[in-house]
């Protein structure tokens, strides 16, 4: 399955170029302006699925770092900085990865 089955490819064009710079991604804006937020939790989990490259059940640190790259392999990866605060946003049990349950709280937020 590929994230364009569930995302349109314009509003993830869009949402990429939004944060372009070092620094400028938030996650917040960035899922409303891909069209997440108005996803069922189906398909926020299909999208978990896609984003959860080695397939563990969580999205690590190291995963959360080429976030954007799932959406396009032309994404810049996010700067160290924000891979921490979008890991902090989201691991709400405090194991230092988000899971799926984690994950579509974070998008609804």
């Amino acid at each position: 399955m590929a994230i364009t089955d569930i995302l349109s490819a314009k509003d993830i064009e869009s949402a990429l170029s939004s944060c372009q710079a070092d620094d400028s991604f938030n996650y917040k804006s960035f899922f409303s302006m891909v069209g997440l937020t108005s996803k069922t939790p189906d398909q926020i989990k299909k999208v978990f699925g896609i984003l959860d490259q080695d397939k563990s059940g969580f999205i690590e640190e190291e995963e959360l770092q080429l976030f954007l790259k799932n959406f396009s392999s032309n994404a810049r990866a996010l700067t160290s900085a924000e891979t921490k605060a979008f890991l902090a946003a989201g691991d709400t049990d405090g194991d230092g990865k988000i899971g799926v349950e984690e994950f579509q709280s974070l998008v609804k937020a």
